[in-house]
């Protein structure tokens, strides 16, 4: 706690100071300020340093200081825009650990205007906006943007202007003025994009599956010919009045599950919620709602909300009527079927804490749309509900299954904590054989073999029930060449990675072949690197990074990857620990690249100079490939420079 207050308490005095001190002021001027329509203009924007303060230079190499961006702002008098920036000073800065490039004193940059040709005869305010971090060799301030404006004029009678680029000066870009205004913001990555979107694609779709799954739950199926009926065959009311009441009825199912997801997000607040997926704490009390919630559906106790407020609901919905009535039944049924429905809010919730800012919000919000799909569409379709297959002893089956699904699921976030304190306790071995034991009782369990609820010995056993037992079986037996380091492919991402031993390639070939790894060593890999004449490739990863896994399982394996792979020295910095190692490379992380998200690939060279960075998981060979080999096209350009 005092690691999060300490520096809110600071904030105010550390943003107030860099708002007190300015000691860079930036000033455009034209010469002449007159200009021919179509014709072009030179800018002079200049930036007084005061001193101990320096600027740096635009071509600083990345992972170091923020460097200065110059770009003009749109207009739409301007057809293009060409920034030059004066020869900075190189030499190695020990606060970035690299060679940086600085302006003292004064930097000069010059903007090459060209003007459209039907540019009207009046005079047009030009705007550069800057975007820089001044430092001294003990302090830096925040970065900030600055802007500075001139006037200039077209008219026809203005002299042609000729201008001679000083020595030293070197392009910086060339736009349009479309594009002009990006001024100040850093250079696009050429690194490809994350898979966010997909991933948040998936989530909604698995929490509105969890809500049509939750339809088949005893607390809630029995009620959908009762709740349907009652819309329809309410007195004097026409088929558009029942379809209206209906749509209220959902409607009060979403509004009360979308309200938990809003309460999850501001108890956590947003940075909460991005940031505790590798927090033992967070992962303890995941795994605690699974066991609690499967220990409910086996039948080890029963979760029930207080009988007083139920009652109190049910008489507010029936004495309201109308609108209100069903909005209130639509309430008062979503907490009737907690008792069933709870185990997949609370397991949506809990693993929605590792999501998105607002991905409790979502989750929560498909989920109800999924629960109150099926009351809209069968009142719109009434004829439908002959259909529906009966209550029966099917029910009790479905809810013992997924209390030996949610206990199976309970066990990776226990994993997490396990793989994040290092205990090495719950080993792949035995996570993967208490895996293989959960998946094969419910195939036993509907094979009538586990006396269970739900299963008479003498009951027939149907088509279904066999090919579901089949199904759970198979896949319980899939998981044991995982415990005798065989690989599981996609769900190598979920279980705990495999031991040192399973390193070396089956049939006893030298480890050599494979890829060695220097865990936690950073300093000991530049200082390899160096000695060796190779590069470096940092790999940012994390204990209870599930993407992370899945790139070290899948993607580094694969040939092509691999013969890439060998050529650098390879090091992995853990940043969710809860040793000092992880706090020293998440530090290093965030302080060099400005992001704390895992994984993170960095490829640079034993003098710490990044050459590329590939964020985020990928599953395009291609993608990361080409990252990979970025390196040696540096090389090749380095050398032809020479």
């Amino acid at each position: 706690m005092r690691r999060l207050f300490i520096p809110l308490f600071l904030a105010p005095l550390v943003f107030g100071q860099s708002k007190r001190l300015d000691p860079i002021k930036w000033k455009l001027e034209f010469q002449p300020a007159t200009v021919r329509p179509g014709g072009v203009a030179i800018g002079k924007l200049t930036a007084a340093i005061e001193p101990p303060w320096h600027l740096y230079s635009p071509t600083t190499p990345k992972g170091g200081p923020i460097v200065t961006t110059v770009a003009l702002a749109p207009n739409d008098a301007v057809e293009a825009v060409e920034v030059f920036r004066p020869m900075p000073e190189r030499k190695f800065d020990p606060n970035f650990n690299l060679e940086t490039e600085t302006y003292e004193k004064e930097a000069v940059f010059f903007l090459k205007v060209k003007l459209k040709p039907g540019s009207p005869a009046q005079p047009v305010e030009l705007t550069a906006n800057t975007r820089y971090q001044a430092c001294t060799d003990k302090q830096c301030l925040p970065p900030v943007r600055r802007a500075a404006s001139a006037t200039l004029t077209p008219g026809a009678a203005a002299p042609a202007v000729s201008f001679e680029l000083p020595a030293g000066y070197a392009p910086i870009a060339a736009v349009s003025a479309s594009s002009a205004g990006g001024a100040g913001k850093p250079p696009a990555s050429t690194s490809p994009a994350t898979g966010a979107g997909g991933d948040l694609l998936q989530f909604v779709l698995l929490a509105f599956g969890l809500g049509l799954a939750a339809i088949f739950t005893p607390c809630v199926f029995p009620m959908i010919p009762f709740t349907v009926t009652y819309f329809l065959n309410r007195q004097s009311a026409s088929r558009a009045d029942s379809i209206l009441q209906a749509g209220v009825f959902s409607t009060g199912i979403v509004l009360l599950f979308t309200s938990l997801g809003f309460v999850t997000t501001a108890l956590l607040g947003p940075f909460g919620v991005v940031q505790l997926g590798s927090n033992p704490w967070v992962n303890g009390f995941i795994a605690a709602v699974f066991v609690a919630f499967s220990l409910s559906l086996l039948g080890a106790f029963e979760i029930t909300l207080p009988s007083g407020l139920l009652t109190r609901m049910d008489r507010a919905s029936q004495s309201k009527g109308g609108v209100i009535g069903s909005l209130l039944m639509g309430l008062t049924f979503s907490l009737t079927s907690f008792a069933c429905v709870g185990p997949f809010v609370g397991s949506l919730l809990a693993a929605s804490v590792q999501g998105g800012k607002l991905q409790p919000v979502i989750g929560m919000l498909a989920f109800s749309s999924g629960l109150a799909c099926p009351f809209f569409l069968l009142a719109m379709f009434p004829s439908t509900l002959s259909s529906l297959p009966r209550s029966g002893a099917w029910l009790p089956r479905v809810k013992t299954v997924l209390g030996f699904v949610l206990l199976a699921a309970s066990l990776k976030y226990i994993s997490n904590i396990d793989q994040v304190l290092q205990w090495n306790v719950l080993t792949r071995d035995r996570f993967l054989a208490a895996w293989v034991v959960l998946f094969a009782l419910p195939g036993l369990y509907l094979l009538g073999l586990l006396r269970m609820e739900g299963i008479k010995p003498d009951q027939n056993m149907g088509v279904g029930r066999a090919l579901a037992a089949a199904a759970f079986l198979i896949f319980s037996i899939s998981l044991v060449p995982g415990m005798f380091c065989g690989r599981l492919g996609e769900l190598d991402a979920y279980v705990p990675p495999a031991s040192e031993s399973c390193a070396a390639p089956a049939g006893g070939a030298p480890a050599a072949q494979g890829l060695v790894w220097m865990k936690n060593q950073y300093k000991e890999a530049l200082a390899k690197a160096k000695a060796e004449h190779k590069l470096l490739f940092v790999n940012f990863t994390g204990y209870a990074c599930t993407n992370c896994h899945w790139m070290k399982a899948n993607m580094f394996p694969r040939p092509e990857i691999m013969a890439e792979l060998r050529k650098f020295v390879l090091v992995e910095l853990y940043t969710d620990g809860t040793d000092a190692e992880s706090e020293k490379n998440q530090e290093l992380q965030n302080s060099r690249f400005s992001t704390i998200a895992i994984p993170y690939y960095v490829l640079m060279d034993g003098d710490e100079n990044v050459i590329a960075t590939f964020p985020s998981l990928t599953k395009k060979t291609d993608e990361f490939l080409a990252f990979l080999k970025s390196a040696g096209q540096a090389e090749t350009r380095a050398a032809a420079s020479l």
